[in-house]
């Protein structure tokens, strides 16, 4: 009988190592899952600080191109409003010298819009679009077909593909 107490004996610490182990699992389980969750937590939160920070950042930024948006535009013409001030400081000038500066003033502003990608529209002969045209008034004449551009008081304008300003037409009807 002695090794049967000895066997019960046995099996009793067992048991209770088993539900203390049990608990201990339990609790290291909890624990890392605790800190897990923390580790997380913590994580999370500094991405969402870092994600802010970002975001004003480019918000910043943003608003400073859009607030200095025509700057280059300003630069690129600022030659040419230069030449329009020597022509009209140049008192002692010829017209023909005033016109030869003034036709090249026109050139450079020609050039300066393609390089911007400005485009007229407008000329006359054109068939009149109701999207780029303005009709400021109608004529007849019997040798032009119908909607054609008679006369243009302004030419429209497109950047990069939109209309910036439509062109003021006399349009022809019938």
């Amino acid at each position: 009988m002695s090794k049967v107490k000895e066997k019960s004996a046995k099996k009793k610490p067992t048991k209770i190592n088993k539900k203390t182990a049990t608990k201990k699992n339990t609790s290291n389980t909890k624990d890392t899952i605790e800190a897990k969750y923390e580790g997380l937590k913590e994580k999370h939160l500094r991405l969402k600080a870092e994600f802010e920070n970002f975001r004003r950042r480019k918000s910043e930024e943003v608003s400073k191109l859009l607030h200095y948006d025509g700057e280059n535009m300003v630069r690129g013409f600022l030659p040419i409003f230069d030449d329009f001030e020597r022509i009209v400081g140049s008192t002692n000038s010829s017209e023909e010298s005033l016109s030869d500066g003034i036709k090249l003033v026109q050139s450079k502003i020609i050039k300066y819009f393609e390089v911007m990608d400005i485009k007229p529209f407008g000329d006359e002969g054109e068939k009149m679009d109701p999207n780029l045209h303005d009709a400021m008034l109608t004529q007849k004449d019997e040798k032009k077909d119908e909607d054609v551009i008679l006369n243009v008081f302004e030419k429209g304008y497109t950047y990069r593909d939109k209309v910036i300003r439509h062109a003021k037409v006399i349009v022809n009807k019938k």
